[in-house]
């Protein structure tokens, strides 16, 4: 089983597209997103994925209300803070904020936690495979990315969109 992984996707359109695109060859079983889409028609692609989207808020997501209703018509679900999700009989943690996810790593309690929020690639094995996929939006850095994991080996790998 795939997991895909995006945050701060900040509006970029076709780059959440090429995303998308991307998910859908690889075969992802899910996909999650780590916060920061901003406006609610940047949740409308997410509806082309042949799996379920998970989401979370990020500090730059003003119309949540609209948001979730764009998520419930594409079929996913978006959390306040912390989605809590399984896949197989891996369970993950998602979350925006790097300050919540370094100590949720640190439990053991997931067997992935992902954040988004710096825009900066992060990928460290400890108790929890801790994933932050960079930016899809690209905007910050100038390098789109999202990454995909390997549940049977927790392997991340980080593709450049």
């Amino acid at each position: 089983m795939k997991l895909g992984v995006m945050s701060d996707s900040h509006d970029n359109i076709p780059n959440i597209k090429r995303a998308v695109a991307l998910f859908n060859e690889i075969g992802v079983d899910l996909v999650v997103h780590a916060g920061d889409f901003i406006a609610p028609f940047a949740i409308d692609p997410l509806g082309e994925l042949n799996c379920r989207v998970v989401g979370v808020f990020g500090n730059n997501d003003g119309e949540r209300v609209v948001v979730a209703k764009r998520f419930e018509t594409i079929g996913g679900e978006v959390h306040p803070n912390l989605a809590d999700v399984s896949l197989g009989d891996k369970k993950i943690a998602v979350m925006h904020y790097p300050e919540l996810a370094i100590p949720i790593a640190k439990s053991g309690d997931y067997d992935i936690v992902i954040y988004g929020h710096t825009h900066q690639i992060d990928i460290q094995k400890g108790q929890s495979l801790l994933l932050n996929p960079g930016e899809t939006g690209g905007w910050t850095t100038g390098k789109a990315t999202v990454a995909v994991v390997d549940l049977a080996t927790l392997e991340a790998t980080i593709h450049e969109l």
